[in-house]
C-alpha cells in the first residue's frame, strides 16, 4: 500500500504565542477526495501532517519527520505565506529521499508564476481547483502510466525541465462528490481553533486583483440540508467559531433560508461565525438574521473610495453603500473588517487619504485595515500588469512597488498617513521571544562566548555538545549570545548567525545580545547588514518597507540600572533595524513611566494584580514583554488578543 503525506504550512505569526490560524482544509480535502464512497482511489493511504506539528516544528524537524516516515508521495499546498518554505522543505526532502514523489498545488501554482515554476525539488505541479484533477493524477501515478496530457498537470521530465500544463479544465463537480475532511477524520475539530469550511465555490464577481474568478465563475453550492448536516456535526465535535471561506457569502442562492437554517442549529448561541460579504443586497432584515444566526465578525471590502478605480478593477459598488451596511452590522453588535487597498490601478495617494477620512466621518475608523496591493498569480491584474504599468515583487508577497500614479515612496507614506489618521499601527509588529529557557523545549539556545576553549552552548539547562547547525529549533526560537567583550566576539557572533539561518532559513529567529557596554555603531551595522542580506522569504519582505524584519530579529537587552546604556538606548529610539529592551524587575513595575516610548523586559515569575492592571491601562502593550513564559502567554492572550478565537 502506497503512502501519501500532505503538508500545508501555516501563516507565519509575528510572535511566539500568536495563533497561526492554521487549519489545513485544502490538504485534508485532497486526502478525503481519495476516499469517496462511490469511487475511492485504491492502493494508497493518505495522511495529513497535523496543525499542532506544523505550528511548532522548525525546518529541520519537519524535514527529519517526513524523511523518517518515508511517504511514497508528498503533497504540498502552496499559498502566498508558505510557498518559499514549502519549496525549501520539498528540495531538502528530495535530497535525502530521492524516491519520494513530490507534488505541489494551490493558488501559487499557475502558468503565470515563473517564480514557482522555475524552482526545483518537486516532480509534479497541479493547477486550479484540484480534487477532480488530483484523483486522475493519483490513479495514473499508481498505475505507472504516462502523465502526458493530464488536465491541469505539469511534470518534470528526466532532463529536469518542467512540461507545460495539460489542458486547463475548470472544476465543475458538485461539492457533494467528495466527503468533508471533518467526517473522514483527516481534519479534527479543535475547540481552541477556528473551524474553516466551504459551502460555496466559485465567485460571480470579477475583481481583477482576486484569484477566485479564475478558479470558477459558476457558483457551486453545498445545498442547505447537506450544509446543516455538516454544521451540526461540527457543533457536536466542539466547534466554537465557524469561518466560512465562501468567496462572497451572501451571493449564495437562497441566502435568507440558509441563515434561517443556521439560526435553528445555533439557537443556543454556542458557535460564533465569520464571513465576507458584499454590501449590495444587505438589508436591515438580513443584518438581523446574520446576528441571530451567530455572526459576530464580518468583512466588507470597500477597497477604494474612487468609483472610477472600482470600475477599472471590476469591483464596482458604492462606498456609501459599504458605509451604510457597515453601520447596520455594527448596530447588530458585530465586529467588522473594512478593507482599503493601497496602490490599485487608477488610485492616487489622495484617494487613500479620502478613504480613511470617509470611514472616520462615518464613525467606522476602528474597523479599517489598509494594506498595499499584491499582484497575485492567476489574476487578471497580473495578466495586465505590464499594460497597466504595474511594477511588483516577483516573489511573495508580490507587493506592488510602483504604479503610474504611486511612486514607491508614495506607497509607504500612504500607509503611514493612514496610521496617523487612525492612530494605530495597521500591520503586525515583530514581537521577539525573550522568555527564559526551560527543560524539554527547543525554542532557546544560549551561546556562552569566552575564549575558544570556554565556548559552550546550552539548551534549557543542558549543554549542547554538537555544532550549532545540527541543533533543531522550534518554528520560532531565540539564540542568545552572552559576551563580556562584544567587540572581540563580534566576528564569532556573525558566524553563528549565518550558521543558524543557513540551518533553518524559514524559522522565525530572534538573535539576542545582552549588553554590558555601549556597542559601536559600525559593529551594530555589521549585524544589520548580515540580516538584511538574508531577506529571502515572504516573512522577511513583508515589513521591508518599514525597515523591519518579521523573520530574523536583532534584539539588544540591558540592565535598567546601567545609565550609559540607557542614554545610548534613548538615542536609538527611532531604529527599526533592531530592538532594545531594558531589563526591569516585576517588583518595580509601578516605577515605569508610560510617557517614555521604550521597550521593557520584565523579569520575575509573578506580578501583583495591581501591577498587571497598571501595565494594561498605561503601557503600550507591544512595549512590554516578560521573561516568564506564563506571564508572556497571559499578556499575549489577555492584552494583545492572540487567542485563536
Amino acid at each position: 500500500m502506497a503512502k501519501i503525506q500532505f503538508l500545508q504550512l501555516p501563516v507565519p505569526p509575528p510572535s511566539y504565542f500568536a495563533a497561526t490560524g492554521n487549519v489545513p482544509l485544502a490538504a485534508a480535502s485532497l486526502a478525503s477526495c481519495l476516499e469517496s464512497k462511490e469511487d475511492p482511489v485504491t492502493g494508497i493511504t493518505p495522511q495529513v501532517v497535523s496543525p499542532e506539528d506544523t505550528d511548532s516544528l522548525g525546518d529541520l524537524a519537519l524535514i527529519d519527520r517526513i524523511v523518517k516516515e518515508g511517504p511514497d508521495f508528498l503533497g504540498l499546498s502552496l499559498y502566498l505565506w508558505n510557498t518559499e518554505r514549502s519549496l525549501y522543505i520539498a528540495k531538502e526532502v528530495k535530497k535525502r529521499s530521492p524516491e519520494t514523489k513530490i507534488l505541489i498545488g494551490g493558488p501559487e501554482v499557475n502558468e503565470d508564476n515563473p517564480y514557482v515554476l522555475g524552482e526545483k525539488g518537486y516532480d509534479i505541479a497541479v493547477s486550479g481547483e484540484a480534487e477532480h484533477s488530483f484523483r486522475n493524477l493519483m490513479r495514473t501515478l499508481l498505475s505507472r502510466s504516462p502523465l502526458d496530457g493530464l488536465e491541469n498537470v505539469a511534470y518534470r521530465k528526466k532532463n529536469g525541465t518542467l512540461t507545460s500544463f495539460g489542458k486547463p479544465t475548470p472544476a465543475n463537480f458538485p461539492l457533494t462528490d467528495f466527503p468533508s475532511p471533518y467526517t473522514t477524520g483527516h481534519l479534527k475539530v479543535d475547540p481552541r481553533r477556528s473551524t474553516y469550511l466551504e459551502t460555496v465555490r466559485g465567485c460571480k464577481s470579477q475583481c481583477t486583483y482576486c484569484f477566485y474568478p479564475k478558479s470558477s465563475q459558476n457558483l457551486r453550492t453545498l445545498d442547505i440540508p447537506e450544509t446543516m448536516k455538516l454544521i451540526s456535526d461540527l457543533k457536536e465535535k466542539g466547534a466554537r467559531e465557524l469561518v466560512f471561506l465562501d468567496p462572497t457569502f451572501n451571493h449564495r442562492p437562497g441566502f435568507e433560508n440558509f441563515l434561517n437554517a443556521i439560526t435553528e442549529i445555533n439557537a443556543d448561541g454556542q458557535m460564533s461565525m465569520f464571513a465576507e460579504l458584499r454590501s449590495e443586497g444587505v438589508t436591515p432584515k438580513l443584518a438581523t438574521k446574520l446576528r441571530k444566526a451567530g455572526f459576530t465578525r464580518v468583512e466588507l471590502g470597500l477597497q477604494s473610495v474612487n468609483e472610477e478605480t472600482l470600475k477599472r478593477v471590476k469591483r464596482y459598488g458604492s462606498p456609501h453603500k459599504v458605509a451604510e451596511v457597515a453601520k447596520m452590522l455594527a448596530g447588530e453588535g458585530m465586529e467588522l473588517l473594512l478593507d482599503l487597498i493601497i496602490g490599485l490601478p487608477g488610485d492616487k495617494p489622495e484617494d487613500v487619504e479620502r478613504g480613511i477620512h470617509f470611514f472616520l466621518e462615518h464613525g467606522l475608523g476602528e474597523w479599517v485595515q489598509a494594506f498595499p496591493l499584491s499582484v497575485l498569480p492567476g489574476t487578471a491584474m497580473r495578466r495586465d500588469a505590464e499594460k497597466e504599468g504595474l511594477s511588483f515583487m516577483p516573489t511573495p508577497p508580490y507587493r506592488i512597488i510602483e504604479t503610474p500614479t504611486f511612486s514607491s515612496r508614495d506607497l509607504t507614506e500612504s500607509l503611514y498617513f493612514a496610521e496617523d489618521l487612525l492612530e494605530r499601527r495597521l500591520d503586525e509588529f515583530p514581537r521577539p521571544f525573550l522568555c527564559n529557557a526551560t527543560v524539554n523545549k527547543n525554542d532557546r539556545i544560549d551561546i556562552m562566548l569566552g575564549d575558544t576553549e570556554n565556548l559552550s552552548f546550552k539548551v534549557g539547562s543542558l549543554p549542547w555538545e554538537s555544532r550549532l547547525s545540527d541543533w533543531s529549533g522550534s518554528r520560532h526560537h531565540s539564540v542568545w549570545f552572552h559576551t563580556k567583550e562584544f567587540s572581540n566576539d563580534l566576528s564569532r557572533i556573525l558566524g553563528f548567525i549565518e550558521e543558524r539561518i543557513t540551518a533553518e532559513p524559514f524559522c522565525t529567529i530572534d538573535f539576542v545580545i545582552p549588553l554590558e557596554s555601549v556597542p559601536k555603531s559600525k559593529e551594530i551595522q555589521k549585524l544589520v547588514t548580515l540580516l538584511e542580506s538574508k531577506r529571502e522569504s515572504y516573512l522577511s519582505r513583508t515589513l521591508a518597507h518599514r525597515g523591519e524584519n518579521l523573520q530574523h530579529r536583532l534584539v539588544f537587552v540591558f540592565d535598567g540600572n546601567h545609565g550609559e546604556l540607557k542614554n545610548w538606548r534613548n538615542k536609538e529610539l527611532d531604529s527599526t533595524a533592531f530592538l532594545i529592551f531594558e531589563r526591569v524587575s516585576t517588583s518595580k513595575i509601578q516605577s515605569l513611566d508610560p510617557s517614555e516610548e521604550v521597550f521593557y523586559l520584565l523579569e520575575g515569575e509573578k506580578v501583583d494584580p495591581k501591577d498587571f492592571a497598571f501595565l494594561k491601562e498605561n503601557m503600550d502593550p507591544e512595549a512590554i514583554t516578560f521573561s516568564s513564559r506564563i506571564l508572556e502567554e497571559r499578556w499575549s492572550m489577555e492584552v494583545l488578543g492572540y487567542g485563536e478565537l
